[in-house]
């Protein structure tokens, strides 16, 4: 378990270099009552990975929405303009993922444009 923790955290350092890592501790990590299966033991690591993967897409789209709203609040539609059509861009990868849903997403978008016809306004 050991190494595959350490294997999990290069592989994420790697793949994600222009993303901030949390430190996830290796508790949390930890399955307790691992399955005996070879098969059910990698079930078990790919969710790990992919649990992890999600989690690090959902944080950007939220950062992302978070500074187009700090933008938006601002009331200046030169820097709230790019950072609309970041935020959308990244809620639109988290739906080709299959992390957030379309309708999910349509709505959040069409939210976040109301706010910045607001700050033109």
């Amino acid at each position: 378990m050991k190494k595959f923790n350490i294997f999990l955290k290069k592989l994420l350092h790697f793949c994600f270099r222009c993303v901030k890592i949390v430190e996830v501790s290796l508790e949390a990590m930890e399955v307790n009552d691992l399955p005996n299966i070879k098969s059910a033991k990698k079930r078990v690591k790919v969710i790990q990975t992919k649990t992890l993967r999600n989690q690090m897409i959902k944080s950007a789209v939220k950062t992302y929405i978070k500074k187009f709203e700090a933008a938006a609040a601002a009331g200046d539609k030169a820097v709230a303009e790019p950072a609309f059509n970041l935020a959308v861009k990244k809620i639109d990868q988290a739906v080709s993922k299959g992390i957030m849903k379309k309708n999910t997403a349509s709505r959040r978008k069409s939210r976040l444009a109301l706010m910045l016809n607001k700050v033109g306004a």
